[in-house]
């Protein structure tokens, strides 16, 4: 008879033997669901020891109904699904993977720059329609000498500051949580978000999703920008104000986007943003890899596992739950 039982709340893989292999080993059974929905997860929830999670809401309303739950372990490096604040009320452990996709997402985020930047879609479209004209990509600029901007300067978006400096680029980053020589200790300049704006000549998003930055990139920074400005955003949809963008690529204001999130996924068939030959859209694979959703997945489960054998996990964002139990841990 298995010890504790751990809930797989929702996921995309096509196996999760990874994750039952690391479970098995403390004596957990895994059980999986395929919820969407708060009531879904409430259903499924009952009685289990831990939890992981992708995408299905971990709400106030969910965590009120666990009581036996120890952990929450997400798959990813944001854990915006999850309601930290009640969790951390209840005594629960949240976990995320901090550095699953560090090379994969700065990769993708330089793809998708290098891509708008040498109109690579758009040439392509043009070739294979029969139109053999490098004129129509529109303006090219060399990027040597050309700002890549970062909003966030954490993991993925450092590797993206080395990976671009090397093709030139000079870096400069917004991110009020960093000391400026931690920031200089990799030649990238703070400057605040205005600064930011005005001179970057491709804009790449990597902020966590919370209430600081929900909406953070809207009208007000559009008008700040230069017309060939290029937008990427490889973090969360929400962080860019969708309607606000679209509204500045249809009237001018920058020149293109490259987005692996959008705020609302899959993407509607009616949304502007299909049918707008200067937006690159890539359906929120930039994490992807074989090696990295390997990686993910042990980690998410370790979390787990660790969390049920009284040891601190090692992605533990809600620390102070271990100093309100010591007598626990």
């Amino acid at each position: 008879m298995s010890k504790y039982k751990v809930l797989v709340t929702d996921y995309t893989y096509n196996t999760l033997e990874p994750e039952r292999e690391i479970l098995e080993k403390v004596g957990a059974t895994l059980i999986t669901a395929q919820c969407s929905t708060e009531d879904e997860v409430i259903e499924a929830a009952q009685g289990v020891d831990g939890i992981m999670n992708q995408y299905a809401p971990i709400s106030r309303k969910v965590i009120d109904t666990l009581p036996n739950c120890r952990v929450i372990s997400r798959y990813g490096v944001g854990f915006d699904t999850i309601d930290l604040n009640a969790a951390t009320e209840r005594g629960i452990m949240v976990c995320n993977v901090t550095d699953y996709c560090i090379d994969e997402v700065s990769n993708h985020a330089f793809a998708l720059l290098i891509a708008g930047a040498r109109k690579i879609v758009k040439h392509n479209k043009e070739v294979k329609s029969g139109n053999w004209d490098y004129k129509l990509g529109g303006p090219v600029f060399r990027l040597n000498g050309r700002t890549l901007g970062l909003i966030g300067l954490g993991n993925i978006p450092k590797a993206l500051a080395k990976k671009a400096q090397a093709f030139g680029l000079k870096v400069i980053a917004y991110d009020p949580y960093v000391h400026v020589e931690t920031a200089e200790a990799i030649n990238v300049d703070l400057v605040d978000l205005e600064t930011l704006c005005q001179e970057s000549d491709y804009l790449s998003v990597h902020a966590p999703l919370n209430n600081n930055t929900i909406g953070m990139v809207s009208d007000a920074e559009f008008n700040l920008m230069k017309t060939e400005a290029f937008i990427i955003n490889t973090s969360r949809g929400l962080v860019i104000d969708e309607s606000a963008l679209i509204k500045a690529l249809q009237a001018g204001k920058i020149a293109g986007a490259g987005l692996d999130v959008l705020e609302t996924e899959p993407l509607s068939s009616n949304n502007p943003l299909i049918k707008m030959d200067n937006v690159i859209l890539s359906p929120h694979s930039a994490y992807y890899s074989i090696e990295s959703e390997l990686e993910l997945k042990r980690k998410t489960a370790q979390n787990i596992a660790d969390a049920l054998i009284g040891k601190i996990p090692k992605y533990l964002v809600n620390k102070g739950v271990c100093k309100n139990n010591q007598s626990t841990f």
